[in-house]
């Protein structure tokens, strides 16, 4: 019985990248063998994710990181356990690096300074770069040759190329599919980008699969390069991958930030199922200077007096219009008149969370993301009368028990159908912007100018793995698409859209579509 649990402790560390030595091998054995099966594989699962946070200078694992970790684990257990409901601002994503010689995730330190120096700018595209091209390789059509295998057995599969392969052959090269990065280098010609070097594309013949594709892209091109130039006959997205294959590869790294949930995944699971009637009210563009939509946000909360839900999200913009230098002070006395109507409703008061995410239009910092919350002298008034209220960054994200949710409010779904290379002339243009996210992992694949983000925080805008739920806040009409296991819903402009919204239940993953009625 102790050698097996001997493997499966060896394994699961060689899984995570770790190797361990038989001492401290010895120890998690006498620490586990009075445990259940199960307990034992829980525990070793807490083990593991918290020697991952220590600092380690080596992956070799001896005994007195695990006797600290072990120690850490039982001064946590109770406090992980409690945490159904987190939130993890935008500027507190851990920033993962793929390491190519280890084939892993590895947390690299960040800046803390919003405005960073050009290495960042690099490092932004370079590491979006290559965690695309290792989530490409996991694919079987692009999987690399195994020694030994006939090639007969790859007739269907295909080699990528490199650019600095393009540029170093002086004749016609066929047949080349290639993983880079559209960019406008020169004003009216479009270039492939990669790490290697970058080359000039002809995209006259270029057959678009499905999919947005805009400067800043990352791309798979086929076709053959002759002259210098790289002749476009197919152009589509990375191949997408659902959570429960990244997490195969990469075990239980935090991608998303906060607890980490794998530990006590079981028992999350159980308060999960126990809490079924749990849900978030999710509106966006919520005018709080539109008389009409105060109203009809009174008759939301009076529907909800009996059953309040356990979250409202409530995004921006708060103001119907602008009022120039007077809208920060317009918005703190509208949200003062938000509190006093919250306030009215003593259930919903004092059992539901509120969370707000700033607009493009309200005021504070500029909107370069990820954009920080509201100014204190903004919010006070409200956080005085309502109990649990968030005023988040943007993007924000969320844990629910086992369930990951990103929220987003910005109108990146317009933007990117205004700056597409291509229009997809069949399909749902939902499908094309949900397929384009999950293709580039990542909340805004468009141009800096277009789309500003500080380079140093980059990262907040990932989305790999995929999370359960990715809520976009943007003016288009309204969507609820599947993909993947992974949920993307835009709710609409709130008065645009006759004051509709959506509901979301995370036990089983629902949405709702919803509206308040005219009287």
């Amino acid at each position: 019985m102790a050698e097996i649990l001997r493997k499966q402790i060896s394994t699961n560390f060689r899984l995570n990248g770790l190797r361990i030595n038989s001492e401290a091998a010895d120890y998690i054995v006498s620490i586990l063998s009075p445990l259940p099966g199960k307990e034992q594989t829980v525990w070793l699962g807490r083990l593991i994710d918290t020697v991952q946070k220590a600092p380690l200078n080596k992956s070799l694992i001896t005994k007195d990181i695990i006797q600290n970790a072990a120690k850490e684990c039982g001064r946590g257990e109770l406090e992980n356990q409690g945490e159904i409901l987190s939130f993890v601002s935008a500027f507190d994503v851990p920033r993962m690096k793929y390491d190519g010689d280890k084939k892993k995730f590895i947390s690299c330190s960040k800046s803390g300074a919003l405005f960073s120096d050009a290495t960042d700018k690099s490092s932004l595209f370079r590491e979006r770069y290559f965690a695309l091209l290792q989530r490409t390789l996991h694919h079987e059509l692009f999987a690399p040759q195994v020694h030994g295998v006939d090639r007969e057995d790859r007739k269907d599969k295909y080699n990528l190329k490199f650019i600095e392969f393009l540029i170093g052959s002086s004749q016609k090269l066929t047949d080349l599919i290639i993983l880079g990065m559209i960019t406008q280098l020169v004003e009216g010609k479009y270039f492939l980008e990669d790490t290697t070097g970058s080359v000039e594309l002809d995209l006259s013949e270029a057959k678009f699969h499905t999919g947005l594709y805009t400067e800043n892209c990352f791309v798979l091109a086929e076709g053959h390069y002759e002259d210098k130039i790289f002749h476009i006959s197919a152009i589509g997205l990375p191949p997408p991958e659902s959570a429960s294959v990244t997490r195969s590869y990469f075990g239980a790294v935090n991608f998303f930030g906060g607890p980490s949930t794998h530990a006590n995944r079981d028992r999350l699971e159980i308060l999960e199922r126990e809490q079924e009637g749990t849900t978030f009210v999710i509106l966006s563009d919520l005018h709080l200077d539109n008389v009409t939509a105060m109203d009809k946000l009174r008759i939301l909360f009076d529907g909800y007096a009996d059953s309040p839900p356990c979250l409202f999200i409530f995004m921006g913009n708060f103001l119907a219009e602008p009022h120039g230098a007077q809208s920060a002070k317009t918005l703190r006395d509208q949200f003062n008149t938000l509190g006093d109507v919250i306030s009215e409703f003593k259930t919903i008061n004092d059992n539901s969370q509120f969370v707000f995410l700033p607009g493009p239009s309200d005021p504070g910092f500029v909107n370069i993301f990820p954009r920080p919350p509201f100014a204190d002298c903004i919010t006070g008034l409200l956080r005085e009368k309502v109990k649990n209220v968030l005023f988040a960054s943007n993007p924000l994200r969320i844990k629910y028990c086992t369930k990951e949710i990103v929220i987003f409010r910005e109108d990146i779904m317009t933007k990117m159908y205004r700056n597409s290379l291509y229009f997809p002339s069949t399909g749902n243009i939902a499908h094309h912007f949900v397929s384009t996210l999950i293709g580039q992992g990542n909340l805004c694949p468009l141009p800096m100018h277009v789309c500003p983000i500080y380079w140093s925080y980059g990262h907040a805008m990932s989305l790999y793995p995929l999370p359960d739920l990715v809520i976009v806040g943007d003016k288009a009409d309204p969507f609820t698409v599947t993909n993947l296991d992974c949920t993307f819903i835009n709710p609409g402009s709130f008065v645009k859209t006759d004051f509709s919204f959506k509901v979301y239940f995370p036990c089983d993953g629902r949405v709702e579509d919803c509206q308040i009625p005219d009287e």
